[in-house]
């Protein structure tokens, strides 16, 4: 798995997750927000599946000569 989950991006879905998991545990919006575990895992790994499938990516792009 290559990353394709750049800084921002991986903060923004830490947050989310966070807060859709706290919303689901304290009651108030319901089971549903426990799908914030998605953005979690995904932040933790540094890589979106659904990414990969449309051809995404946030990272920034290597400068030329670096890998």
């Amino acid at each position: 798995m290559k990353t394709n989950i750049g800084t921002l991006d991986k903060l923004l879905r830490i947050f989310a997750g966070f807060v859709l998991v706290y919303l689901a545990g304290t009651g108030i919006i319901g089971p549903w927000g426990y799908i914030g575990v998605v953005p979690l895992f995904t932040a933790m790994l540094g890589y979106c599946p659904l990414y990969q499938v449309l051809g995404l990516s946030s990272c920034p792009r290597a400068a030329p000569g670096r890998t």
